[in-house]
């Protein structure tokens, strides 16, 4: 197991926390393997219902660790980066990130790849790899999908450093939160949906990732497909009589 990602098991809610803070949490090789294989492990594991990525330090995630880029040490860090970067649209388990401090270059690429992110008032992002004479070009489709393709060329062009409360304002970021509040804004959020119906959520995360680029025309038609396979499903039918009877669903896709 990797020092650099701590993994806690917390009921259906699989804990990452990013563990280099000497290093600002910037992520070299064996960082990115450990949270591909960590994705990987929540996705294939249907008793884990949630992923929460924090970091550990004063940072979340200062992008690419630049003393390892070029190195022999770097290895396959470009697979790597294909499967981390690529979590948030391949995965069918919501990612929720609590954000702090700098999440730069790669790192607002991580946080474009969550589903839902919740950032403390100091948080900074910034797509700043123009800096350095070099283009976001694994995470841009992914902040391009997060926040548009007009702004996020503007963010790869200037490499400009911004704050929380323009994160949320162009959609990077759901909800920006005191510090000393993030963790419990974060958990409760990751918390309510491990508890949702695990055929609901995978159908419609597949739905989202199978419908994008369709015509209108094939995307009624998934829409239609997918939806008749979660109406036949044991989930749906406990869902409708736990309504019914006022009282909380038990997933039979649990049991």
């Amino acid at each position: 197991m990797s020092e650099s990602l701590q993994i806690n098991r917390e009921g259906r809610l699989l804990r990452l926390t990013i563990n280099r803070p000497e290093r600002r949490n910037a992520l070299n090789a064996d960082l990115c393997g450990a949270l591909a294989a960590a994705f990987e492990q929540a996705e294939g594991d249907p008793t884990i219902g949630v992923v929460l990525l924090n970091g550990n330090g004063k940072s979340f995630c200062a992008g690419m660790d630049l003393h390892e880029v070029l190195s022999p040490a770097a290895g396959p860090i470009n697979e790597f980066h294909e499967s981390i970067f690529t979590a948030g649209i391949r995965m069918t388990k919501p990612i929720v990130a609590a954000v702090h401090g700098a999440a730069l270059a790669g790192g607002t690429g991580l946080v474009a790849n969550c589903h839902i992110v919740v950032a403390s008032n100091d948080a900074t992002f910034g797509l700043t790899e123009i800096r350095i004479g070099l283009w976001p070009f694994v995470i841009f489709r992914s902040v391009a999908a997060a926040v548009g393709e007009r702004r996020a060329m503007e963010l790869a062009m200037t490499g400009r450093i911004f704050g929380a409360l323009e994160a949320r304002d162009c959609g990077l970021v759901h909800h920006v939160v005191a510090a000393d509040d993030l963790l419990t804004c974060a958990q409760q959020i990751a918390e309510g949906l491990s508890s949702a119906s695990p055929t609901a959520m995978a159908a419609g995360m597949a739905f989202v990732r199978d419908a994008r680029g369709l015509p209108w025309d094939q995307n009624g038609e998934l829409a239609r497909e997918r939806r008749g396979g979660v109406f036949r499903s044991a989930d749906f039918e406990e869902g409708i009589k736990a309504f019914q009877e006022k009282r909380p669903p038990k997933w039979p896709s649990l049991t």
